[in-house]
């Protein structure tokens, strides 16, 4: 077998509580701002939880009524992040065989919308009919579906859905088909839009939802902090092109990162608690696959829910893996500005990391005023901090059900 290829990201496209750029959400990353607040919907006054990180996403900027048709909310943020990713990365994809271009794309739920509106007509209007596109709107593979028809992808085209690890499984997946010649591009990336009626109601009752903080709702999500309450429900998107190096290169496109590293594995004891052991496995495959020593890695963005045991089990999962350099290596959860975006999550905190090498910034776990004694790490608390140099850095993800994904990124 040949030598794996270098493979780098270099387009970027987001739609996120944070902005629907990546200069915008940079810009509010870096400054603390949180896209936590009220939701706003119909159904909010029936919610035990009424926050979430909402998009301000108008559909109709950007797509047609004959489109909206068939578009959930999911397709319509991939589409849109695809989008914006092609236009930065200024990649030719009629220079490929249509069969070397491949998406990947990660979702926990799919077309959430698009099943509840159906179960609400049969259930609660008494309808004998669905509209007629449901199935294609709802299915969980309709974003990465969309997205391969609209840019002529006929090469390998997959949905992952491990629910909060998905984008960093489909990321990974995607860099190694490029790595060992089974594509030579790829849209990769996640999406997910959640915030439905039935949906918060299911969470409400796992009992994980942050309570709206008192003074102010914006702050309400709270890891690693001794008054965290869970963690906070977002939506959102982000999508990258991948290529090899070489081509890069070729063509003279700016790359923003190159993916060196990733690391999958299964914590097999619970469905919902998190083990140290299996998140550590994760973040040792990807140093293993980068080939890099734990003391190499610059920062590490945390999965950092702001849930009671994931903060915990995830400090000590670092520190088992990094050892006494866990102490030296900063570590933030974006999560408390940007919500938990599920599926999502892990492509939007990769747009965090770039920003990071870019900006030789690292961003700020916000709302940590009074650290809980267990999590005794540097969570670059309350402040964006400029460093002198990033080279390598991290992206964890783990999920519900055992799946966790980490993703190791270097600055070129």
């Amino acid at each position: 077998m040949s030598m794996p290829r270098r493979v780098v990201i270099t387009g970027a496209g987001i739609v996120s509580p944070l902005g629907n750029t990546v200069p915008a959400f940079q810009q509010n990353l870096l400054n603390g701002v949180s896209g936590i607040a009220a939701l706003k919907a119909e159904f909010a006054e029936q919610l035990e939880t009424r926050i979430a990180a909402q998009c301000q996403f108008e559909p109709e900027q950007h797509f047609s009524r004959q489109e909206l048709a068939l578009l959930d909310r999911v397709s319509q943020f991939a589409l849109h992040s695809a989008e914006q990713a092609l236009q930065q990365s200024g990649i030719d994809l009629a220079a490929f065989s249509p069969d070397a271009l491949g998406c990947f794309i990660g979702t926990g739920m799919g077309g959430a919308a698009a099943t509840e509106e159906g179960y609400a007509r049969l259930f609660k209007q008494g309808l004998n009919r669905l509209k007629p596109f449901t199935v294609l709107m709802a299915m969980n593979s309709a974003a990465a579906s969309q997205i391969a028809t609209k840019y002529q992808l006929a090469g390998p085209n997959q949905t992952i859905s491990t629910a909060c690890s998905s984008a960093a499984i489909a990321i990974g997946e995607a860099a190694k088909q490029i790595a060992f010649g089974r594509c030579e591009a790829a849209l990769a990336g996640g999406s997910e839009a959640l915030l439905t009626f039935g949906t918060i109601k299911a969470w409400e009752a796992l009992r994980t939802l942050a309570k709206e903080d008192p003074q102010a709702a914006a702050a309400s999500c709270k890891p690693f902090s001794a008054d965290r309450t869970g963690l906070v429900l977002g939506e959102g998107a982000a999508v990258f092109v991948l290529e090899t190096y070489e081509h890069a290169s070729a063509r003279g496109a700016h790359i923003l990162a190159e993916i060196v590293g990733f690391g999958t594995s299964n914590d097999f004891s619970h469905m919902t608690q998190p083990s140290v052991e299996g998140q550590a496995l994760a973040m040792q495959k990807a140093l293993q696959d980068a080939g890099l020593n734990p003391e190499q890695i610059s920062y590490i963005n945390a999965h950092g829910t702001g849930t009671q045991l994931n903060d915990v089990t995830e400090t000590r999962a670092i520190k088992q893996v990094f050892g006494e350099a866990a102490a030296q290596i900063p570590v933030s959860s974006t999560k408390s500005m940007h919500g938990h975006l599920m599926g999502a999550a892990a492509a939007v905190e990769l747009v965090a990391c770039i920003v990071a090498l870019q900006q030789n910034t690292l961003p700020p776990t916000m709302h940590l005023h009074s650290p809980d004694p267990e999590c005794d790490l540097n969570y670059v608390a309350n402040q964006a901090q400029p460093v002198q140099h990033l080279e390598y850095v991290m992206s964890n993800s783990f999920a519900f059900g055992g799946t966790s994904g980490v993703l190791i990124l270097r600055k070129i």
